[in-house]
């Protein structure tokens, strides 16, 4: 064949450009399977799973307890709306490669740096909140600081605060109250106006009485409603997780973290601010956590020196049940939500279905041994496939 026969076979009919090749039509059977196997490899799909499951188990084993009724719903929802807070801190910082285990210790000084000006200073309680949330977000960059400055591993340097400001939260309880509580702190909080606007009382009063005054929900003797509306902390727990899910799916500086996570040697050699960023999680754990201490003092009156224990490991859980991987680079806020919402439903629970709640720490170990596992499993699995 000469070139000018060659060069039409490469023309259309018209001799006007290539000649369209007719591609094989694609088997829907394969997209499917693609799309299925993207949905697997999501890490909320793990979570997902699990609160379905849980669901069902609970479902059929509280039967007609009143566990899914509304008050029943709003107690495990507030539960896991506060664990879903610092679950959210602890899954962001996992994403970029590492820990914080002074979050529990960082609730109950939190807590008291909101009570004990409040009370024993008089302070207002807009003022000590502002002073909580400083002091906290100021603990969490010297936390981000060390951790970047030494190249000490961050599971030392918080667990270092994690004594640190566990032991300073009892001895400021004991200073200025001679207990472990502060107590005093509820009115205040409530006749208080950011106390009363963000952090006191719940979302819809006017709603939930109306329904109640038409027999739609269950009232108590006095005819108020059983559930008077929507605490709070579950507003803030949506707000802060479409916030955070936001940051990570849809700015430069979530791409950042996932990098740093990733590989942060070569995030950094793109340009990426491995140390800012890694400092500003640490600032935002924080944040997450105060918060956490925050609403809890606002809604129950008082701080406790032994607020906050074990919470750190409680939201690391949550945050591998999410699909958080513990070597970083890979996770999900909505994941971790999911994790969240697991823990309230089996807490509330087992209460509901007469279980001892020592079978609770035993459903922490065995989710988390499953959940590294099943991670590790899809991680590879994904991996592979690309």
């Amino acid at each position: 064949m000469n070139s000018s026969s060659a060069h039409a076979d490469k023309l259309g009919a018209d001799g006007s450009g290539p000649a369209q090749q007719k591609s094989a039509p694609k088997d829907e059977r394969v997209r499917q399977e693609g799309s299925l196997k993207r949905f697997l490899g999501r890490p909320e799909f793990a979570s997902l799973a699990g609160a379905i499951l849980v669901f069902i188990v609970f479902g059929f084993a509280a039967g007609d307890s009143g566990m899914f009724n509304l008050d029943g719903v709003v107690n495990w929802m507030q539960v896991a709306a506060y664990l879903g807070l610092i679950s959210i801190g602890a899954c962001v910082l996992m994403i970029a490669g590492e820990f914080d285990l002074s979050i529990g210790s960082m609730i109950g000084f939190a807590g008291m740096m909101v009570a004990i000006p409040t009370v024993y200073f008089h302070w207002p309680f807009w003022l000590a909140v502002m002073f909580a949330f400083a002091g906290s977000m100021a603990l969490g960059w010297l936390n981000g600081y060390l951790v970047v400055k030494t190249r000490l591993p961050s599971f030392i340097v918080t667990l270092a605060f994690m004594f640190i400001l566990r032991g300073l939260t009892l001895a400021l309880s004991i200073m200025f109250a001679n207990r472990t509580i502060v107590s005093g702190v509820g009115d205040l909080a409530a006749n208080d106006w950011l106390g009363s606007w963000l952090f006191t009382g719940n979302l819809g009063s006017g709603l939930f009485h109306w329904m109640a005054s038409h027999g739609w929900i269950a009232t108590m003797s006095n005819g108020q409603p059983l559930v008077a509306g929507i605490p709070k902390v579950i507003a803030w727990w949506l707000v802060l997780a479409l916030g955070a899910s936001f940051v990570l799916a849809r700015t430069r500086f979530g791409n950042w973290i996932f990098a740093v996570g990733g590989d942060a040697n070569a995030a950094k050699n793109v340009g990426v601010p491995v140390k800012r960023v890694k400092t500003s999680l640490f600032v935002f754990t924080a944040f997450c956590a105060c918060l956490f201490a925050v609403l809890q003092v606002a809604d129950v009156g008082s701080a406790a020196a032994d607020r906050g224990l074990q919470k750190e490991f409680e939201a690391i859980i949550a945050a591998v049940i999410g699909g958080a991987l513990l070597t970083g680079g890979y996770g999900s806020v909505i994941g971790a939500c999911f994790g969240a919402l697991i823990f309230g439903v089996v807490q509330i629970g087992i209460t509901y279905t007469n279980l001892n709640s020592d079978w609770f720490r035993v459903f922490l170990g065995v989710m988390l041994l499953v959940a590294v596992l099943f991670n590790n499993y899809v991680r590879r699995r994904v991996t592979e496939a690309r």
